[in-house]
Order: structure tokens, then C-alpha cells, then sequence
């Protein structure tokens, strides 16, 4: 989860030794190409969303993993943040280069390492293209299932940094599905390898906690994906609608039926004649919606799911279903849905792409809402989405030269995220938050569960020194600060003043999620002296109170010295060794208690001790060891392995 710097709340940038740092990396590496001079830094200062810009300090262009390594360890001693990019195709932001802060360029590490048609799996350098990989691996018969719209030029770094999906996520998962084994650096230069290619690696599963992370919690530099089989046969179906609405119910009437598509795309009328008009695709021009459904594997199954797809879409009010002739014309039905953004981009000089995700129930009600918000902020929307799995894409076009434009449509931007947040859905599905999203956070999360995502990072960052100029709790209002700019009027962080308890509560908060914790399970090396500069007590072990996750009940913060939870007879113990201390995940542990069932679900409205002194009433722990699991119920359906994954 990316979450940006916010100097209104993080306060400014720190002062940067500019000379001091370029003599440093010249001097130990001096065959590393570096860029300083403003006309070089141009080119970096935005990545595929334009709208926002902001030059460089300076950019770095490794060419081997050694420099990469060192470049990250100098950074660190400085002090200096370091922003990864990869091909720069992100429509987030997220790439966004800092002023006072270095920009490091992984385009260069662009090889195929090892192809391995027996284990189905490939490895590769982190600037190889998307689409590069089922080149590659095309003459074994497989290919890498996400697809994004930019495979031809996003990189597998930024995929995976981003977690992207693409036309066919429906069926075969987003990157994180699609992931076996990622090998990064640390902000502080260290090698770390997360996951395994055995079926399951032993421990937490840092593998999917990285990926869709947007590069805060280090630099990929090898990844190890999943290759598939390509399907026998693909057919693709177009169908059109004479409005939106019935086009969005015709989505879940598929998915209720049973079938699962590989690719379920949606494209409104605005879209679809500027598709038509740029690529010809072949598309009504007429049609309100129109649908393109494609279904793949075995040749008798594929056949069979289209006859049953057209009766549904028929059903549904389907005013034309044309079945894709041939294979050429299968290809020319995709173009079209994979040039959409640069059609839509013909018809006005700006276009704002958002990528809110919804419950596919919704979808009538949504695009009705986005029509309307549309109206009210006087601007255009193109509506191109992912429909299998409700991830909107709607393009708002704009015209940044004309004076209020660009605040309209990051206005309409930001009321379609809430609205898609009010319906179930989320602010992003693949794009990522960036700097985009910034002020939607808090539509969806509130304070504690924005904490704890800080927490995660500290985990990996100890020194909050490494792209913290990245970092920021967005909709947290502080202390002589400018409030939260959502829209929604429910931002779980009121305006504090400095007099205020609860904004002396939140700077402990702050200062101990950003410099308390140490990397990955270390052991407390040394009591920061924040801790006790204001009075808090010093945890055992610095892990960033992730153990129970409860937004609901965050832990609170103690003055030195002051009273324990009830222990039971570890923590008597442990409390007796230490007085004055207590476990930084206590307050967590008693609200996992109170989350019991029967006759524990009514702990909640009494005190509840420590585990091994449970009283009669409370929650109750079960033993975990497998001599005492439940026995599975059979299930009464079998689902294929990638449906069962994916939950269908």
C-alpha cells in the first residue's frame, strides 16, 4: 500500500549535502552513469501519469546488481530518500521522483535469466518487459498469464511492485497469483529472498505483503513467475447493448451462470467510438455498451461456454452477439479494448484515468452514478473496465490549459472512488494509490488500520530514511495542519490543536511507527531514545505490533511504569523479571479474546484476563496441534485448482 510524504503532516523534506552525495557515489562508483544536470533530469520528472511533476535531485542508471547494492547503502548513510522506477508506465504516480531525493532507474536489468519448461516457471532481471516473458517462452507452448494493457512496455519489476492485472485476472489471477520467488535489496542494501518455488514457504508470507507494496518496502532485483500452458482454442464473443445498465447486469448474469470467462471486458459508447476510429476494430459504433467475453481451453468445452454465454447475453438484452471469425479477428477485438486509453486520449488533450474496484452487483448502480457526477462537474467520462472483476477504469477527459479543469476532474476523480468505497469496493484494483490517491485513504481506512500500514513499513525501514519522502499518513489531520481534503465528510482524524490529547496521542503514535521498530524479527538492539523521551514504555521486541493486526482496537500507548493487563502465568513471570514493562501487543491480544464465539462473543461487555487464567464465560483458546483439528466437511462441488484460488 503505498502511502505518499506529506509535508504538511511529515514536516519538509531534510536538508541534502547535494555535492557531498555525488562526490560520494562518483568516487565508489565511478563507472556508474549518474544524471545531474537539469536538462538530463527532465525526461524523469513524472511517470505515466503527467499531471503531476516534480524533478529529481538526481537520477541513477545501474547496470549491475552490485551498484544497485551500494547505491542503496550510500543513500542511507546520507540519509538521502531513493525513489525505483522501472519503465515508468505506472497511471498512479507511484514513480513520482522527489526533489531532495535520488531516483534509481532499474530499466537497464532487462535479461531473461532461465526459462524452465519443466517446472513452468521463468527468472528474470526486473526490467524485462511483460510481454517479453511469453515471447520467451512461446516456443514451449506457455506464456505468463497478466496482461496489463501496457504489457509491450511495463516491466515485471513494476508489475510486481504495482501487483497488476490485466484483461484475463477473471480466470488466472493478478501478479501475486502468478508470483513464486521475488529477490530485493533493502533500504539498507541487504539481500532478502521472499518466497520459494516449492508449492509453500515456511513463515509469514512476505512474498504477497510485498507485492503491490509500489517499492517502499525495498528494490526488486530477480523474480521467479508461473508460466501456464497456452489453451488449446480461445473464442471471443462481442455483444451490444442498448444502455450501460443493462451491459453491467448482463456481467453478473455470466458469473452467476457458472461460467467463468477468461476476459470479460466493457467499453461504453464514448470509448468505443474512439477505439472504432483508431484502431478498427470492428465495433458498433451505436451500441450504448458493448461487451467483449472470451472463453478458452478445451475445444468441446469452449464451444459448449459460448452457446451458453450467447443465451445469457441474449437473456440479458443483447441487441447484437457476434462470435469472433477467425483468429484475426479474435486479435482485432482485443486491440481495440488494449488501445482504449490512447484512443480516448485523440478526443481531448488531457484524460484523467481513475481505477476503483466494486462488487460486479453494483455495476448498474455505479456507472448511473458516475453519469451524474459527470454532469455535475461538467466534464466527459469514457468508461473502459475490467467487468469480470468490477475494476473500473473511467477516463475523465480534461483540458489542463483551461484554468480549473484539472481540479475538476481530480473533484469528480476522488467522488467516484467514494463512491465505488460506498458501494464495497475499494479506491484501487491494480494501478496502485500513489500520489493519484492520496486523498482517498481515508474514505477507505481509518486511522489505526493507516498506523499499522506504517507500522508494516517501519518493519522494513527502521531509520525512515529510505524513500521517506514516499511516507505520510494522508488523512490524518494534525496539529496546525491543513485537515484531510476528502470529500466524503467522515475522515476518521479530526482536526486536532497542539492543546489537544488526542494530537499529543497521535505524535507518540507517529514517532514510534516511523523510528521504533527494526527489520524483519531483528531483536531490540538499543532503547530508541524517543521511546523514553516521552515516556513510553520499551517493548521486549521491536516488531511494529503486527502480530494482531485489530484496527478496531489499536493498542494504546502508557506512560513508563504505569499498570499491566492481567497477566496470566507467562506474563506474571516476565512482568516479574521486568517490572514496568509490558508487551507491546497486549491490548491487541485482549481484543483477539473478545472476538470469540459462544459464550466468548460476549466477552466484549466484561474484562478479560490473559489466556491461561480464563474464567468460565470468557473466550476460549482451541488447541492448534492436528490431533485436534475438525475434520473438513467433503465439499459438495470440486472446483479446478486456479477457481479454488481465486475463490470462484
Amino acid at each position: 500500500m503505498t502511502i505518499l510524504y506529506d509535508e504538511r503532516l511529515d514536516g519538509a523534506l531534510p536538508d541534502v549535502d547535494r555535492q557531498a552525495l555525488i562526490q560520494a557515489l562518483r568516487q565508489q562508483l565511478p563507472e556508474l552513469e549518474l544524471l545531474d544536470q537539469e536538462q538530463q533530469l527532465k525526461p524523469y520528472e513524472c511517470d505515466g501519469l503527467s499531471a503531476y511533476r516534480s524533478t529529481p535531485m538526481l537520477v541513477a542508471l545501474p547496470r549491475h546488481l552490485d551498484q544497485v547494492q551500494r547505491i542503496l547503502q550510500i543513500c542511507h548513510a546520507h540519509r538521502v530518500p531513493v525513489v525505483a522506477r522501472g519503465a515508468g508506465t505506472g497511471l498512479s504516480g507511484g514513480a513520482l521522483p522527489l526533489e531532495k531525493g535520488l531516483l534509481l532507474v532499474m530499466a537497464r536489468f532487462k535479461e531473461i535469466l532461465q526459462i524452465d519448461p519443466a517446472a513452468r516457471c521463468a527468472r528474470l532481471q526486473p526490467g524485462v518487459r511483460n510481454l517479453a516473458i511469453s515471447q520467451a517462452a512461446a516456443p514451449f507452448g506457455l506464456y505468463y498469464a497478466p496482461d496489463p494493457s501496457s504489457q509491450i512496455a511495463c516491466s515485471i519489476g513494476g508489475n510486481v511492485a504495482e501487483n497488476a492485472g490485466g484483461v484475463h485476472c477473471l480466470k488466472y489471477g493478478l501478479t501475486v497469483h502468478n508470483l513464486l520467488k521475488v529477490q530485493m535489496l533493502s533500504v539498507e542494501g541487504q539481500p532478502l529472498t521472499l518466497g520459494s518455488e516449492a508449492l509453500d514457504a515456511p513463515g509469514f508470507d512476505l512474498l504477497a505483503l510485498f507485492t503491490g507494496s509500489e517499492g517502499l518496502l525495498g528494490v526488486i532485483t530477480e523474480v521467479t513467475v508461473k508460466l501456464l500452458p497456452k489453451p488449446q482454442i480461445a473464442k471471443v464473443l462481442l455483444a451490444a447493448f442498448d444502455s450501460v445498465e443493462a451491459a453491467g447486469r448482463a456481467v453478473a448474469d455470466i458469473i452467476a451462470a457458472g461460467i467463468i470467462p477468461g476476459g470479460l471486458e466493457m467499453m461504453d459508447n464514448l470509448a468505443i467510438r474512439a477505439a472504432e476510429d483508431f484502431i478498427h476494430a470492428g465495433y458498433p459504433v451505436h451500441a450504448e455498451a458493448i461487451l467483449l467475453c472470451e472463453l478458452d481451453g478445451v475445444e468441446a468445452d469452449v464451444h459448449d461456454d459460448c452457446e451458453r454465454v450467447r443465451q445469457v447475453l441474449e437473456r440479458a438484452g443483447a441487441s447484437q452477439v457476434r462470435l469472433a471469425r477467425d483468429e484475426a479477428e479474435r486479435v482485432r477485438f482485443w486491440a481495440g479494448r488494449k488501445n482504449a486509453f490512447p484512443a480516448v486520449g485523440r478526443l481531448s488533450p488531457d484524460y484523467y484515468c481513475m481505477d476503483g474496484t466494486i462488487p460486479r452487483r453494483e455495476l448498474p448502480g455505479v456507472l448511473r452514478g458516475i453519469a451524474r457526477l459527470a454532469d455535475e462537474h461538467q466534464l466527459r467520462v469514457a468508461n473502459v473496465f475490467h467487468a469480470g472483476d468490477g475494476n473500473m477504469h473511467p477516463l475523465i477527459l480534461f483540458d489542463a490549459n483551461q484554468p480549473g479543469e484539472l481540479e475538476r476532474a481530480e473533484a469528480l476523480g476522488g467522488k467516484i472512488l467514494e463512491l465505488c468505497v460506498a458501494v464495497g469496493g475499494s479506491i484501487t484494483g491494480e494501478h496502485g494509490v500513489g500520489r493519484e490517491k492520496i486523498n482517498q485513504m481515508c474514505a477507505q481506512f481509518n486511522h489505526h488500520e493507516l498506523t499499522l500500514f506504517h507500522a508494516i513499513k517501519a518493519a522494513f525501514d527502521p531509520a525512515a530514511c529510505s524513500t521517506r519522502g514516499r511516507t505520510s499518513r494522508p488523512c490524518t489531520a494534525a496539529p496546525n495542519l491543513a485537515p484531510c481534503t476528502s470529500t466524503t465528510g467522515n475522515c476518521p482524524s479530526p482536526n486536532w490543536s497542539d492543546s489537544d490529547e488526542r494530537g499529543q496521542r497521535f505524535r507518540r503514535r507517529r514517532d514510534l511507527a516511523g523510528t521504533g521498530a527494526r527489520c524483519l524479527g531483528e531483536r531490540h538492539r538499543a532503547a530508541h531514545p524517543g521511546f523514553q523521551q516521552q515516556g513510553l514504555s520499551r517493548p521486549r521486541e521491536c516488531r511494529g505490533n503486527t502480530r494482531y493486526p485489530q484496527p478496531s482496537r489499536h493498542r494504546q500507548l502508557r506512560p513508563h511504569g504505569a499498570g499491566d493487563q492481567r497477566p496470566g502465568r507467562y506474563a506474571a513471570r516476565r512482568a516479574a523479571r521486568h517490572p514496568g514493562r509490558r508487551r507491546a501487543d497486549a491490548a491487541l491480544r485482549t481484543a483477539v479474546l473478545r472476538r470469540g464465539r459462544d459464550p466468548g462473543r460476549h466477552a466484549r461487555q466484561r474484562p478479560v484476563r490473559a489466556a491461561p487464567a480464563l474464567g468460565r464465560g470468557g473466550a476460549r483458546f482451541r488447541p492448534r496441534h492436528p490431533g485436534h483439528q475438525r475434520q473438513r466437511p467433503t465439499p459438495a462441488v470440486w472446483r479446478r485448482g486456479d477457481e479454488e484460488r481465486r475463490r470462484l
